[in-house]
């Protein structure tokens, strides 16, 4: 394979991620399909990690992200995930 193909593929890998994590909010359903909204709720994101907030906006939203992982797992495989 060409390395062209590996690096389309490997980017085609990360948006579909990426897709998969705006379905897994459930943003989808709460913006009733709206592109256009979801854009703007993007773009909000982005100014705001650029603020003078920035770093603590990013610190929160890792936080809460990590901890809904978490109760994903939990929930998933029926065990409590342990701290290492």
């Amino acid at each position: 394979m060409r390395e062209w193909q590996i690096k389309r593929r490997e980017r085609t890998r990360k948006l579909i991620e990426l897709g998969g994590l705006v379905v897994k909010a459930g943003l989808v359903e709460l913006a009733d399909d709206d592109r256009a909204m979801l854009y703007g709720a993007f773009l909000w994101m982005a100014d705001k990690l650029r603020s003078d907030d920035g770093a603590q906006a990013s610190a929160l939203w890792i936080r809460k992200g990590k901890r809904a992982f978490d109760m994903a797992a939990i929930a998933e495989t029926g065990s409590k995930i342990r701290d290492i």
